[in-house]
Formats: structure tokens, sequence, C-alpha cells
């Protein structure tokens, strides 16, 4: 596979982005990035310790600060963070400078996924377990605007087979 500019994985958590973005790498041969590690080796902290020291905007600021430094670095697959095309000029940005690719998933297939995460998740703070389904799709709907500015867009479904075909013809056509 050829890829003359970086691809970048974008959508909610729990869609895949990490799982698929090192599938793609093996099989692309392109080096897999994870925005999130990219922020912890930047700051020292986990993600959490960041949220809890600077709040969601003080961890946006530093998310964007790293993002950017991508550019620099050879084409890559990288794995976004769920809320990162939802700040600034992100999502324009990685469509300036790269390929992106959303992994859309139902509030339900979403919800199944990330059940057993959610202590390990700043955003599910204070969510209990069966409003949660309820709360991703209030999220979805608002990231939506930005989530469709992806270059593709593809729907997930629990067939991973089928959705690995898809999105690798998705990749070849960037």
């Amino acid at each position: 596979m050829q890829t003359r500019k970086h691809l970048f994985l974008i959508g909610f958590m729990g869609c895949g982005k990490t799982y698929w973005g090192k599938i793609l790498a093996n099989k692309s041969g392109l080096p897999f990035v994870d925005l999130d590690e990219l922020i912890v080796q930047a700051s020292g902290q986990s993600i959490s310790q960041i949220f809890k020291a600077v709040g969601e905007s003080g961890f946006r600021d530093l998310e964007q600060k790293v993002l950017k430094t991508i550019q620099e670095m050879p084409n890559s697959i990288i794995a976004t963070g769920g809320g990162t095309p939802c700040f600034f000029d992100n999502m324009d940005w990685m469509n300036d400078v790269g390929t992106t690719i959303y992994l859309k998933a139902s509030p339900a297939l979403l919800a199944e996924r990330l059940r057993s995460e959610m202590e390990f998740r700043p955003l599910f703070a204070g969510v209990k377990q069966n409003a949660m389904e309820g709360f991703i799709g209030n999220k979805l709907e608002g990231r939506a605007p930005f989530y469709q500015k992806a270059n593709v867009i593809l729907e997930q479904t629990k067939d991973e087979a089928e959705f690995q075909v898809r999105l690798l013809k998705a990749i070849q056509r960037s």
C-alpha cells in the first residue's frame, strides 16, 4: 500500500482507533502513532492525571500542540483521541496534512465495548452504567459536525472481518 500522507483515524472512544490503527500499520508497513501516547510522553503524566491537574481546556491545549508535531514525522497511521477533531482547528488541520477516516459506531456498540473501561475514562466520570448508551448518543450528536468532515466515513458492525476488508479498501483509495 502506498500512502503519500498521514492517515488519521477518528471517532468516539471504543470505536477501535488503536486496534484498527495497529492492523493498518502492520499491513501497510507505515508506523503506528497513538496521539494519547505522544501526549503522555510529552507531559510525563497519564491522561487522567493531566485532566485532574489542568482540566479539559488545559488538556486540549496540550493535545493540539502535540498533534501539530505529527506534521514533522514520516507518513504514519495515527489514532487520535475521541475529542481531538472537535477542538480548535484540529479537524481542518488533519484534513490538510492527511486523510481522515471516521470509524463510526452506534452508541449501543460503543457502550458494549466500553462498559468494562468506564473507571479509566475521564469522560465517564459520574455516568452510571445504565445511562451509558444515552450519554454516548448525546456526545456523538455533539461531535457529529466534526466527525462528518472526515474524508472517509466507515460504519462499523460486529462483523470485524467484513469491516477490515472495507477499511483496507478505503485506505487503498485514499
